[in-house]
């Protein structure tokens, strides 16, 4: 011990201090976890962005196979009086074959204060008309689904890199270290386009998509599985003895090798897991929210697809509201390539998939809008492309990227706008043209990250989101 003189006052006894020496140290452990979490959850609720963050979840629903712009959200009156005429393209006359010009079967209606121009085929839609920006200059590289799904996603057409979901919950953290960053509600054992759409490619693995079913469990084994003769009491200690030999167990692997960051990324998974178990039934739990709000989503439909839908749009705003940083929707299953890729029956297709999808959409914007949520949760409504104004016969479209349209709501979008244009029979964007890379430029950017500077190293090179393209669309942001 330190000697003493007679008199001397001790100086205060701080509570680090305290904690450093008592019990051997491990109160200075347990604070150092708390203040290692506190600092975790400012990152994660946006005091690191590059700049004012105008929204701070995303809710992407993705509307697989390629939706008709020139039947929802980009009227064409010159389609209408070429009706049925041969195809002419004056930017490439030799493609004209047998095709013909097709116009739309659905009537269009100007919606809202805004009067935005939305056919029938989105009647619920139509009705946040002014909650809407639609981009109709949307371009896409290749007329191929698997390409076009990979592009949306992760910003190439090379399998490997992470996805926009990834990104987003590298960049910002989560805000519930109980539930993962980055969610996909899925209706199948796969989810469209394969799970490289939804891999967080060479970032840390814990920030890949975690797939939520859409019937039943929604988590595979996310409960311990009981052993012979254990009691709830048992069931749980003896899980935590075996977390915590894997855990000792991937540490010592992770010091041989130099402390690798996917080892210490897996780690990080079966903790992650471990939490879920708890508070994932919870969150999912839908017999907490009241007949108005089953309703409004369409839950209470007799169509097993809408219903489907419904839930997990529902569910989608509980994991924003519980602190998710990124939701995936994808669609009820369709045609082999894709719920709206209707090279043929197209009437019949796209209004069977929009009866599916259209109530539930416009509910979440409804139910996010009247909790207050919608103005720090971006919507993202988009396919991987359009789909031709022409036909080879009377009943179909074939795929389209060369315009398309797509639209975003709340977190920071200014409601009722309409952006860009395509010609006067929606073939070409010819006004304002929107990349894939500029529409990921622009996400981020409500986000409140700067998609030049989040970047990641790997292979000797720092990689972005948006490779060394992108512009921001600073037209729809209020």
């Amino acid at each position: 011990m330190t000697p003493t003189c007679a008199g001397c006052v001790a100086p205060p006894l701080s509570r680090r201090a305290m904690l450093r020496a008592s019990a051997l140290g491990l109160g200075s452990l347990a604070l150092a976890a708390l203040m290692a979490e506190d600092r975790t959850l400012a990152h994660a609720s946006g005091s690191d962005t590059h700049h004012r963050a105008r929204a701070r979840n995303v809710i992407f629903c993705f509307m697989d196979g390629g939706v008709s712009h020139v039947d929802s959200f980009d009227p064409k009156p010159e389609l209408d009086r070429r009706d049925n005429q041969l195809f002419t393209d004056s930017r490439n006359p030799t493609a004209m074959g047998n095709r013909r010009w097709l116009k739309s079967p659905w009537r269009f209606r100007q919606r809202g204060q805004s009067g935005m121009p939305i056919s029938d085929l989105f009647p619920h839609i139509a009705s946040c008309a002014d909650d809407l920006a639609v981009i109709r200059s949307m371009k896409a590289d290749l007329p191929i689904h698997s390409t076009g799904v990979l592009f949306l996603h992760t910003g190439s057409n090379n399998a490997g890199r992470p996805s926009l979901g990834s990104w987003v919950n590298y960049g910002l953290g989560s805000e519930n270290r109980n539930l993962p960053g980055f969610v996909v509600l899925n209706f199948g054992v796969v989810p469209c386009g394969g799970m490289e759409n939804y891999s967080s490619g060479f970032l840390p693995a814990n920030h890949q998509a975690t797939l939520f079913h859409a019937e039943g469990a929604p988590i595979d084994n996310v409960l311990p599985s009981p052993l012979v003769g254990e009691g709830p009491g048992v069931r749980g200690r003896v899980q935590q003895a075996q977390l915590n030999l894997l855990r000792a167990q991937d540490a010592d692997f992770a010091r041989s090798t130099g402390g690798d960051r996917a080892i210490s990324s897996a780690i990080r998974n079966y903790e992650l897991a471990y939490r879920m178990q708890s508070l994932v039934p919870d969150v999912l739990d839908l017999a907490r929210e009241t007949p108005a709000t089953h309703r409004l989503y369409g839950i209470d439909s007799a169509i097993a697809s809408k219903r489907l839908y419904g839930i997990q749009c529902l569910r989608a705003r509980r994991l924003v509201e519980s602190g998710v940083r990124f939701v995936e929707i994808t669609c009820p299953p369709g045609a082999s390539n894709g719920t709206w890729d209707q090279h043929g029956d197209l009437k019949r297709g796209h209004e069977k998939n929009a009866l599916d999808t259209d109530q539930a959409i416009a509910g979440l914007i409804k139910d996010l809008k009247q909790r207050g949520l919608l103005d720090e949760t971006l919507i993202i409504w988009a396919g991987e492309f359009g789909r031709t104004p022409h036909s080879a016969g009377r009943d179909g479209r074939d795929h389209h990227p060369e315009g398309f349209s797509i639209w975003l709501a709340g977190g920071g979008v200014k409601g009722g706008t309409v952006y860009g244009a395509t010609d006067e029979f929606g073939m070409h964007a010819v006004y304002g043209i929107c990349t894939m890379h500029d529409l990921h430029a622009t996400i981020l950017h409500l986000l409140g990250l700067d998609h030049e500077r989040l970047t990641y190293r790997f292979g000797g090179r720092d990689f972005r989101l948006t490779d060394v393209h992108g512009n921001v669309v600073h037209e729809v942001i209020a």
